[in-house]
């Protein structure tokens, strides 16, 4: 964050100082937790029914908080009294991002893939100048202006991700910290059941392309036919990406390794040149191909773009983390969080990966599907019949229509089984695992990790038949 006043922020985030020193300078981080208080820092205080941050003041000015802002006084704490916290901290990050004339702000967002593309132009950004993309997923009112804080006087670019609940959500992040560069990665029925139907979700989608200058630059997916329509939404340049003729930065010949790597030739007005990705999943080329053209649009020479892109790896955990073990089980952790599209897209990895292997899938609940629940469910089930996944393990009672949706493919040779919990399918695979098996544990944030960490402390072979 670039050094502020006390007044200065006060004035930024519309607050009253009290008992604080408006000439004292907030020269570190804003923190709302205040174990990670350094000196310089502004603690944030959020009130709620089990913890409040203002129970945290003191021990926040302890440890070298300049002043606290929160929603009532504290005594013997200097305050920066505000109406409401969260919203203070949005204007506190609009107010850092206008001083920083020098800095790009890339925002994405999608239905599903925006953590690992944001951890993608990252690392291809960050090859251009000093960038803020932080792994894991920021993307709400509090982590999208808690991660634009980390913003400098130095930073060039800040990649941000965009969660949505509902249509608004993304206008209003939008408003916080205006994008000059928007990705749009896909529209799916992920959150259906807050947005009510797919259109909703485009609406909701294409507020990021809306809340482009003129002069800025709408990047979208053009396999997509919802987010292509997008580009009548904004006065920006359109650039698309995809596997689509009409894409101006397209992969061709695509190709799948062993581990379900993907190679292709990548396409562009400049020129084509190969690519050998390093990361797991078909879909990981739509990924790679939207942060290949935000770096493009940059300044980023092709030969660099094309050897940067067979670089790139993991940076947020629990995204198609794939880990080999010493008795040849090959495991697939995309346990962070799920949705029928992105469970599809897992499924398809596990599926290619392995051929001429045994493939077992432990999918959990996906949450928040709405009406759309009981189909989606079922849909993956017949999806992983379908792709010929041999053994399938259903976490949960929640998730019981993904065992019907399986079971009902009359010509499946595989098999499904209904589990109660994480600790029933570790119990499970820990007696049927054997080497060259391939598992992919996957869940809407249903503690579907937790297999995957048991199989990854398993590692030695432990408990584990061969």
């Amino acid at each position: 964050m670039i050094t502020l006043s006390l007044a200065e922020v006060a004035a930024a985030v519309h607050g009253r100082l009290v008992g604080a020193d408006p000439d004292a300078r907030v020269t570190g981080p804003v923190e709302f937790d205040s174990r990670k208080v350094v000196p310089g820092a502004l603690f944030v205080a959020f009130p709620g029914e089990k913890v409040d941050g203002h129970d945290y003041a003191a021990t926040a000015v302890e440890a070298g908080a300049v002043a606290v802002l929160g929603t009532r006084e504290v005594p013997g704490v200097p305050m920066l009294l505000v109406d409401d916290a969260l919203t203070a901290m949005g204007r506190l990050a609009r107010a850092v991002v206008d001083r920083l004339p020098g800095l790009t702000v890339i925002g994405l967002t999608g239905s599903s893939g925006k953590t690992t593309t944001k951890d993608l132009i990252g690392q291809l950004t960050v090859r251009l100048g000093p960038t803020v993309a932080p792994p894991g997923s920021f993307n709400n009112e509090l982590g999208h202006p808690y991660t634009a804080l980390r913003a400098g006087p130095e930073t060039r670019f800040l990649v941000l991700e965009k969660g949505a609940r509902g249509v608004g959500h993304v206008r209003y992040l939008c408003d916080v910290v205006p994008p000059r560069i928007s990705v749009v990665l896909n529209v799916g029925v992920a959150h259906i059941g807050e947005f009510g139907s797919v259109e909703n979700i485009a609406l909701a989608k294409g507020e990021l392309v809306e809340s482009l200058p003129a002069d800025g630059l709408a990047v979208l997916n053009a396999d997509d036919p919802l987010v292509d329509a997008m580009a009548s939404r904004t006065a920006a340049r359109v650039v698309r990406y995809g596997e689509s003729a009409r894409a101006d930065v397209r992969a061709a010949d695509v190709t799948l390794d062993e581990r379900g790597r993907p190679s292709y030739t990548l396409v562009t007005p400049e020129g084509s040149a190969p690519v050998r990705l390093g990361l797991t999943g078909r879909h990981q080329v739509s990924n790679s191909l939207a942060a290949a053209a935000v770096a493009r649009e940059l300044g980023m020479p092709l030969a660099e773009l094309a050897t940067a892109l067979g670089q790139l790896g993991l940076v947020s955990s629990r995204r198609m983390d794939v880990f080999e073990r010493a008795d040849g089980i090959t495991v697939i952790d995309d346990s962070y969080n799920a949705n029928p599209a992105s469970m599809a897209v897992a499924l398809r990895a596990l599926a290619g990966m392995g051929a001429g292997r045994r493939t077992i899938a432990v999918l959990g609940y996906m949450a928040e599907l709405g009406g759309h629940e009981r189909d989606g469910h079922m849909e993956v089930g017949r999806l992983a019949a379908e792709l010929g996944v041999d053994r399938l393990l259903v976490v949960g009672e929640p998730a019981a229509p993904i065992h019907e949706g399986a079971t009902a493919v009359s010509d499946w040779g595989g098999e499904s089984v209904l589990l109660t919990d994480q600790a029933a399918a570790v119990e499970v695979l820990r007696s049927e695992l054997r080497p060259g098996d391939v598992v992919l544990a996957k869940g809407s944030r249903y503690r579907t990790w937790e297999v995957a960490d048991a199989l990854r402390a398993d590692a030695t072979g432990n408990g584990v038949s061969s």
